[in-house]
């Protein structure tokens, strides 16, 4: 009876301690080795076929479908609001330069003209 109560005591003491000893030991050491390895090794693998398929791939995709919705909305709208700026000023200087020559060289003819119709008839 004591003797099994000795070993439970003795096993449960010494396998915390070894138990604690051993994993602080593994968990410092060999894991950080282990995972720096892992790491490296998977890591530079996972990015060099990222980089190299998947990355051009996803910026070919997405560029091209994005830039066409992008360019295609931003240039219907800045070409709508800049044709109507630049038609309403072309027009309205256009306009009225042509109707003020039309209206000093060609009005006075054609009035003289009727003039001197109305007075033949």
């Amino acid at each position: 009876m004591y003797l099994s109560m000795y070993l439970s005591l003795y096993r449960s003491i010494y396998l915390s301690i070894y138990l604690s000893i051993y994993l602080s030991i593994y968990l410092s050491i060999y894991l950080s080795i282990y995972l720096s390895i892992y790491l490296s090794i998977y890591l530079s693998i996972y990015l060099s076929i990222y980089l190299s398929i998947y990355l051009p791939i996803y910026l070919s995709i997405y560029l091209s479908i994005y830039l066409s919705i992008y360019l295609s909305i931003y240039l219907s709208i800045y070409l709508s609001i800049y044709l109507s700026i630049y038609l309403s000023i072309y027009l309205s200087i256009y306009l009225s330069i042509y109707l003020s020559v039309c209206l000093s060289t060609y009005l006075p003819t054609y009035m003289m003209e009727s003039v001197n119709l109305q007075k033949i008839y």
